[in-house]
């Protein structure tokens, strides 16, 4: 579809949308009323949001329209799969300039959805409005199906500290994007369009988790919160994390540090939990330190010297 928002107008622009997302079980009243109607078989509803902001979560000139869909659904269906809960629904808020293309603005509604396609889940519905720069509040619901939520507080000295999923490729593929750089192109792709480990989440869950988070902040700020909410302390080994051939690749292009990526990088939306000692780790999942008595994170027995990961107030 051609032309620019301004051209459909606000109800033009939800009809564009929401037409794109097919039905499901799960929404028993979707766009179209004043508010969703969604089951919710448990009884009770995991809630999350978040906000992605053009300019500080992207930029329109590093990822498509399509690319930013993704990954907002991914990071709020990330935080639902952290609680081991299954997520269900997706609410949207998009507000936006009226000259964004209408195709732009389409391409996010498809990212959106196949992102959630990926675990099941479904956009019930959201809102639209006018910003001088593209402005998504995402909210994501989702089900426990029984099972008690994993809190970030429940890691006890003794527990394995295990970690599904890819780290550093992200905050490297930024860095990349930021220098001009034409690849390795998995790298820029892994900044644009996070892949979280769905199954692997919801399989540490299963395998009795005491504690969990995603690792959207960076590894060793996430890890922080889960020590600081259990009140222990976590031990992690660097030898445990794997610098993939892209990361080795991007730090020697950039003379970088591909482990420092690695522990503070950002954005893959990866899962760390913490779980009793006895406890087969589910495939997926790789043994990268433990807990015991304390407070905050060391790094092979030591404080890791400079910022620890992400933080709103505190970065450029």
């Amino acid at each position: 579809m051609t032309g620019v928002l301004a051209d459909l107008g606000e109800f033009g622009l939800i009809r564009a949308i929401t037409a794109r997302f097919p039905p499901h079980d799960g929404l028993l009243i979707g766009p179209g009323d004043d508010a969703a109607l969604l089951a919710a078989p448990d009884g009770r509803v995991v809630a999350t949001t978040d906000l992605l902001l053009e300019g500080r979560h992207f930029r329109r000139d590093y990822s498509t329209g399509y690319d930013v869909g993704r990954k907002a659904a991914a990071q709020n269906l990330s935080d639902v799969v952290a609680m081991g809960a299954r997520p269900t629904g997706l609410l949207v808020g998009l507000a936006a300039p009226g000259d964004l293309p209408v195709s732009w603005a389409l391409r996010l509604a498809d990212g959106l959805r196949d992102e959630c396609a990926e675990i099941g889940a479904f956009v019930a519905g959201g809102d639209v409005s006018s910003a001088d720069r593209v402005l998504l509040a995402i909210t994501a619901l989702g089900d426990l199906g029984g099972a008690g939520a994993v809190r970030r507080s429940g890691a006890r000295p003794g527990d394995q500290v295990a970690v599904a999923g890819r780290l550093g490729w992200a905050q490297a593929g930024l860095e990349l994007l930021g220098s001009g750089a034409a690849g390795p192109r998995e790298l820029l792709d892994a900044h644009r369009r996070p892949q979280p480990p769905y199954a692997d989440g919801l399989a540490l869950a299963a395998a009795g988790a005491t504690a969990m988070c995603d690792v959207s902040d960076g590894l060793l700020a996430d890890v922080g919160h889960l020590a600081s909410a259990s009140g222990v302390q976590v031990q992690l080994w660097a030898r445990a994390f794997e610098v993939a051939e892209p990361l080795r690749a991007a730090a020697a292009a950039l003379d970088a540090d591909p482990l420092r990526w690695v522990l503070t990088g950002g954005d893959d939306n990866a899962f760390v939990a913490c779980l009793p000692p006895d406890t087969a780790l589910p495939t997926g999942a790789r043994l990268v330190g433990h807990v015991t008595e304390g407070s905050g994170v060391l790094v092979d027995g030591a404080p890791f010297a400079g910022p620890q990961g992400w933080d709103h107030y505190r970065q450029p």
